[in-house]
């Protein structure tokens, strides 16, 4: 008896097949409330080749032909994100339950379209923002909580890493700015979500994006393209709270120091990090002291703990995102984080576009208001 007969069980469709296979699948998989009964590719050949080899019932072309499907009560969405907001609409349209990647689509408008759709069909949606549920995070939000800190004088972010930085790595769609491609939408789509989770809305951001290889190697014709996509992102933010923020984030600095979230208050200090380059969930420490006191590395309670590993680092918050997603499902009611984040983070990130073209800062609009 497969697990999508079992009582209880979703049966979840997957349309992507690049952070799909790696994550996505193996989660799904390994979750025992979860069974894969369809894949998603656009070539019928190959979607029919991975539903053989991942022992998948159903393979698809169309996503219009996963919803048709009576066994697929949900589905995952993890394919480019200028593909997102129509596969998505689709999905919803078709009342079925939605799991998708960052950044959410090409528009915070769009995002927000599908938030109302999701609303609308009673569809229970939410976004991979998979930092909300790593065990150094966690314990890093119940500190933040419990106003370790105090009242917070400066957050200094650090998102610095090498994938990008090989000059013959081939173009795609990643360098192109129309096709959500850039380290803006890939990285700070996280940071705007965990900002908002850890420290609250933002009043305004000032923004400068910068490409330094503007031109990569196209596999098929053998030429160079351009890229208009960023490798490069300085960001100045005001929260609401006035607390000034500085991010910066790259994707093409050899040997950078990897991911920090540092908080500096009245009353101490607390970092958060990553050194590790190979995986962006693997790898985290917590550092925290007291005002003038020497930092000192803070253990993990045990509490928090994954209940497995992965040679993966995404797989188990991935997991946990699925276990979110499920209690939603089960309770009939949105949970956090939904496509009321996933609009957040695309709102910050389309200011971030706008104050980078105009040379200025950019007043943020409160969420409430920008939802109706």
């Amino acid at each position: 008896m497969t697990k999508y007969l079992e009582k209880n069980t979703v049966g979840v469709a997957v349309v992507g097949t690049g952070f799909g296979q790696k994550v996505h699948i193996p989660g799904l998989q390994e979750h025992p409330r979860t069974e894969i009964v369809a894949v998603y590719h656009r070539d019928l050949q190959k979607a029919k080749e991975i539903a053989s080899g991942q022992n998948i019932p159903h393979a698809c072309c169309t996503v219009e032909d996963i919803v048709a499907l009576p066994e697929v009560q949900a589905v995952s969405i993890s394919t480019p994100p200028f593909l997102h907001y129509e596969m998505a609409k689709t999905v919803l349209q078709a009342g079925k339950h939605l799991l998708l990647e960052k950044p959410t689509t090409l528009s915070a408008y769009e995002a927000r379209e599908l938030y109302d759709l999701a609303n609308k069909t009673g569809a229970i949606a939410v976004m991979d923002f998979e930092f909300r549920f790593v065990p150094a995070w966690m314990r890093f939000a119940e500190m933040l909580s419990e106003n370790y800190v105090g009242q917070k004088r400066l957050i200094k972010i650090d998102w610095l890493v090498s994938s990008r930085a090989d000059a013959t790595r081939p173009w795609n769609w990643y360098a192109r700015k129309d096709r959500g491609g850039g380290a803006l939408g890939a990285v700070a789509s996280h940071a705007f979500d965990y900002i908002s989770w850890l420290f609250g809305p933002v009043r305004r951001l000032s923004a400068k994006l910068s490409t330094s290889i503007p031109a990569r190697p196209d596999l098929a014709t053998g030429e160079m393209k351009q890229v208009d996509a960023d490798d490069t992102c300085m960001l100045m933010l005001e929260l609401a709270d006035g607390t000034p923020c500085q991010i910066c984030i790259s994707s093409v600095t050899y040997q950078g120091r990897g991911h920090w979230v540092e908080v500096y208050g009245d009353r101490g200090t607390l970092i958060l990090g990553s050194d590790n380059q190979k995986d962006y969930v693997h790898g985290f420490r917590l550092w925290a002291s007291p005002a003038g006191k020497n930092l000192t590395e803070i253990e993990i309670p045990h509490r928090l703990d994954f209940p497995k590993n992965y040679t993966d680092g995404r797989i188990a918050p991935f997991m946990r995102v699925v276990d979110r997603w499920l209690q939603g499902i089960d309770a009939g009611a949105a949970v956090t984080p939904s496509l009321r984040e996933g609009v957040y983070s695309q709102l910050l990130m389309d200011l971030s576009h706008q104050s980078n073209e105009l040379g200025k800062w950019v007043e943020i609009p409160e969420l409430e208001n920008f939802l109706i």
